[in-house]
């Protein structure tokens, strides 16, 4: 029994120093950042900057997240610590701990090729890029077509690089501008400020009495700044936004895609792009708003029986008969009409459907009358550019809206299918023979193969689908948009500078320009498909709507940043935000690993004894 009550203790005791073990080692994770990938909780921003389509991150631990457009490269942030952080037109810049700054994204003016040596802050602007060095000296790199890259000498507290010019603050407090002053943009007014802030065109300034000033163009009120005071002011593409000493984001000037309706709650700070925002919340939060390039491959979810993109928006048939639509709604091009359909298009500006019915319906822009559907019953509707074309239940074509190529002048005779694009049409005769009219220019309404199953009418070409299941296309081949792959196909859609075909597997391949990712289909099995100007959209097996496009989305705050859990301060304001303050870990993670030291000496001098 003594024994048995010996081992017990000898376990229990061991139990207790694995537990404490274990709960240094958890001290020492928590302090040093030593945690698994799944239970790392997400850090807190500390500075945020947007550009023309892509925006950046700061976060506590001096790492760099950067989220929308990557075509060149510009969110691919290196790895490493830094201490700031600004995204600029189509490259991004970040500030090392060490002093040096370094760049990613386009270079092709040498934006990015950041010179050597130790700075305290740095700007990315539209072409250009400029930096302060630790003697307060600017040097900026890149585009110096209009000057904005030929820094006066002396010394500045601060830089901002904007369009074509950029602004220092001198350690006066007074602004003083270089470059494109076309607008007068780089005329900045006297006194003394205590931020400034370029944008594409115009300018803004804190002036120490917390008050903001703007010049330069203001042909959408981006220079009418409110009265009251602020805490800091960021000039973006034609807006502006300050943040109040209330912590309020206020904005003014361009608003069509929202820009300028900031969200209420407290900001710390607030960095304006070319048409989005963002501003960080007291809680370390990131919070984004404005253009997110219209959201037009958000397909909603649920079953849909066909799906049609437009220009700069998509519209789906629901099973029920119902019309939804997505994506740039300007001119009520996505906002369709209730009732039941039984086909659908999306245009240019506007859509057009279907009704059970046989009537034509169509929506949104109506400069040229494409929205003026003619009376009587269709069989079918195809919405093009500005115009569109209908196929009677008679077989005969009809069209409405712009005819300046001469887009609308369907010959006669009988039709199958009829496909409208920018400034040319093609129809389908009964007899399988293809019959395209308007703009041929580069051939792109010729077609003198017979036998077809399917066409389909692009911006500057078209494709059709043979009754053997290959693809052909025709017309203007810039970037390959005709050079269609072999094999059979079951549908075929082209686009303004692209073409997908519809595999008989389901698999959709795609070819031509693919500036966007236009033609990086999604993988898996589809019904449908339909090309837009820079979108395209499929039918899954399903019967769910999948749309895709690499796009800006400068708005789509990835989701570690939008809840974070750290809780480390955050400052700065406008478009070049700086990070300040570190968590002090140093003593809680050393007291961990010395505690984690001597219960391993425990351990052994127990294991001794033992023996």
């Amino acid at each position: 029994m003594g024994r048995m009550h010996s081992k017990r203790r000898a376990i229990t005791g061991w139990l207790a120093l694995a537990g404490l073990l274990a709960l240094a080692c958890t001290a020492l994770a928590s302090s040093s950042g030593w945690q698994s990938a799944a239970a790392q909780p997400s850090e807190r921003t500390v500075a945020i900057s947007v550009g023309s389509a892509h925006a950046c991150a700061l976060l506590d631990s001096g790492e760099i997240v950067c989220w929308g457009d990557n075509y060149w490269g510009q969110t691919d942030a290196p790895a490493g610590r830094f201490s700031a952080v600004s995204a600029g037109g189509w490259q991004s810049c970040g500030l090392r701990e060490t002093g040096a700054i370094e760049c990613w994204g386009w270079n092709d003016w040498g934006q990015a090729g950041a010179p050597a040596g130790r700075f305290s802050a740095v700007s990315a602007g539209e072409y250009h890029s400029c930096g302060l060095r630790e003697t307060g000296v600017a040097e900026c790199w890149g585009d110096n077509g209009r000057g904005q890259a030929a820094a006066p000498a002396g010394r500045f507290s601060a830089i901002s690089a904007g369009g074509l010019h950029s602004c220092g603050l001198r350690e006066t407090g007074a602004v003083e501008c270089w470059g494109y002053n076309h607008a007068g943009q780089t005329d900045a007014p006297s006194g003394r400020f205590s931020a400034v802030s370029t944008g594409w065109v115009h300018t803004c300034g804190l002036h120490e009495t917390g008050t903001v000033e703007c010049w330069g163009d203001n042909g959408v009120g981006q220079t009418d700044a409110p009265i009251g005071r602020f805490s800091a002011v960021s000039a973006g593409g034609d807006h502006s936004c300050g943040l109040r000493e209330s912590g309020a984001v206020e904005c003014w000037g361009e608003n069509w895609a929202g820009q300028a309706d900031a969200p209420t709650g407290r900001f710390t700070a607030v960095s304006a792009g070319a048409r989005q925002n963002c501003g960080l919340r007291e809680s370390g939060a990131v919070k984004c708003w404005g253009d997110n390039d219209w959201d037009q491959e958000d397909a909603p979810v649920g079953r849909f029986s066909a799906v049609s993109a437009g220009g700069s928006h998509s519209c789906g048939l629901r099973e029920t008969g119902a019309v939804e639509c997505w994506g740039r709604n300007h001119l009520g091009q996505a906002a369709a009409p209730a009732g039941h359909f039984s086909a659908v298009s999306a245009g240019g500006s506007h859509s057009c459907g279907l009704r059970e019915t046989g009537a034509v319906k169509c929506w949104g822009g109506n400069e040229f009358g494409q929205t003026d559907a003619p009376a009587g019953r269709f069989s079918t509707v195809s919405a093009g550019e500005d115009y569109n074309c209908g196929l009677r239940e008679t077989g005969a074509v009809e069209c409405w809206g712009n005819n300046h190529a001469g887009q609308r002048d369907a010959p006669p005779g009988h039709f199958s299918a009829i496909s409208a694009s920018q400034q040319h049409s093609c129809g389908l005769r009964e007899s399988g023979e293809i019959e395209c009219w308007g703009d041929n220019w580069e051939g792109r309404a010729s077609s003198s193969v017979r036998r077809w199953r399917a066409v389909s009418a692009g911006r500057n070409h078209s494709c059709g689908l043979r009754e053997s299941g290959e693809i052909q296309c025709w017309g203007w081949n810039s970037d390959g948009q005709t050079d269609a792959p072999p094999g059979r196909f079951s549908a075929v859609s082209a686009g303004w500078g692209y073409s997908c075909g519809l595999r008989e597997s389901g698999e959709i391949e795609c070819w031509g320009y693919t500036f966007d990712g236009q033609t990086q289909p999604p993988a898996g099995r589809h019904t449908a498909i339909s090309v837009g100007n820079y979108h395209t959209c499929a039918l899954s097996e399903d019967g769910t709507a999948v749309c895709w496009l690499i796009d800006s989305r400068a708005t789509n705050v990835p989701a570690s940043l939008r809840q974070p859990t750290l809780t480390a301060p955050a400052t700065g304001s406008g478009g070049l935000l700086n990070r300040s303050g570190e968590a002090p870990r140093t003593g809680l993670a050393a007291l961990a690993a010395a505690t984690l030291s001597l219960l391993v000496l425990a351990l052994l001098q127990r294991s001794r004894r033992r023996s």
